[in-house]
């Protein structure tokens, strides 16, 4: 008897505590987003861009900025588009996202990433890039909300 009665007891303290946990996850949103870069560079890179963020049914304009070192050799533009996850409003796009990355544009071609920030919103991007570029490269590259 007293077992089961402390069972109980474990599984319930248990399952408020997975709730709790879930519950700001629980609460947070998403939205659209629609960004332009330009990158070029020759060893250390930079880009800057602007864009913007659709979110309860506004927008927001986002302006973009960013450095990449590592072998990089040339210039892009990108168009990107995609969905933001894990807001609670516009403000939590903003921030420094991190990648790295290998790749190369002759001409066209297309393109896809995934980028988390401090904040935890997660950006699922894929777009389009032009330019004459090559690139084996960690970027940084910081959002911020107009």
């Amino acid at each position: 008897m007293r077992f089961a009665s402390g069972l109980r007891t474990a599984l319930l303290a248990l399952s408020l505590l997975v709730g709790l946990a879930a519950a700001p996850a629980a609460r947070a949103d998403e939205g659209s987003i629609h960004i332009h870069i330009v990158k070029a560079g020759f060893i250390i890179g930079g880009s800057a861009g602007s864009g913007t963020l659709f979110f309860h049914g506004r927008r927001y304009p986002l302006s973009i900025g960013g450095l990449s070192y590592g072998f990089t050799f040339g210039a892009s533009a990108i168009d990107f588009r995609g969905r933001v996850t894990n807001i609670r409003r516009a403000s939590d796009v903003a921030g420094v996202y991190a990648a790295g990355g290998v790749g190369a544009a002759v001409g066209g071609g297309a393109g896809a990433i995934v980028l988390t920030n401090q904040n935890g919103a997660v950006l699922s991007l894929a777009g389009y890039q032009a330019g004459l570029i090559v690139s084996a490269d960690l970027n940084g590259l910081a959002i911020s909300v107009k």
